[in-house]
């Protein structure tokens, strides 16, 4: 039920985006050189490691200067970029994630490897299920940029403050499936998309 809810809503959301995904294709292209699309190693189900996708906003190779980012005036997002993730558009792409079946709509948002080999056998438990392209912890932490920017050690407030609140949110996403739930936190997310 769940995987047919997935792939339905992807491809609604995808073709009525078709357009405005071209004009910020474009955008992106004539800003800076690179790529549309930035592709990063995320772990996913029963962590194994699979290639996210989104649109790119940053400068072509600014990974390797952290795979945080640090407030929304990080000097390696572009002006696109900016736009882009400021309503949460360079996430779009993952629809195609949800659809190859890598992701879901709605599950714990994947992290990177150097996170993940972090977590406890406990926390572990999350990555039964699939991660999804929003989930609680998105909603909560929906500013995390501009939070990261104001800490003084960014990396380690990130590990020791909002690493270990999202893993239990998504602890609560696990104990309680069902579409019901998907569908309120993608209202939610929804909801904070447009400001409110």
């Amino acid at each position: 039920m769940k995987r047919l809810f997935d792939i339905i809503v992807s491809l609604l959301i995808l073709t009525v985006f078709l357009p405005i995904g071209i004009i910020m294709s474009i955008w992106i292209l004539l800003e800076s050189k690179g790529g549309v699309f930035y592709q990063q190693e995320r772990i996913g189900k029963n962590g194994l490691s699979f290639k996210m996708l989104k649109f790119r906003s940053m400068r072509k190779d600014a990974d390797k200067l952290g795979k945080l980012t640090v407030g929304m005036r990080d000097p390696r997002i572009t002006k696109s970029g900016y736009f882009l993730r400021k309503f949460k558009l360079d996430e779009f792409p993952q629809f195609i994630n949800v659809l190859k079946g890598e992701m879901s709509i709605v599950g714990p948002r994947p992290e990177v490897k150097e996170f993940v080999d972090l977590y406890t056998a406990e926390q572990r438990r999350i990555l039964s299920v699939k991660p999804g392209i929003t989930d609680y912890a998105s909603v909560e932490y929906f500013n995390e940029n501009e939070m990261l920017g104001k800490a003084d050690d960014a990396h380690q407030t990130y590990i020791d403050v909002i690493m270990p609140t999202k893993i239990e949110m998504n602890m609560k996403y696990i104990a309680n499936p069902g579409i019901l739930q998907d569908i309120k936190i993608m209202w939610r997310t929804f909801l904070r998309i447009l400001g409110k």
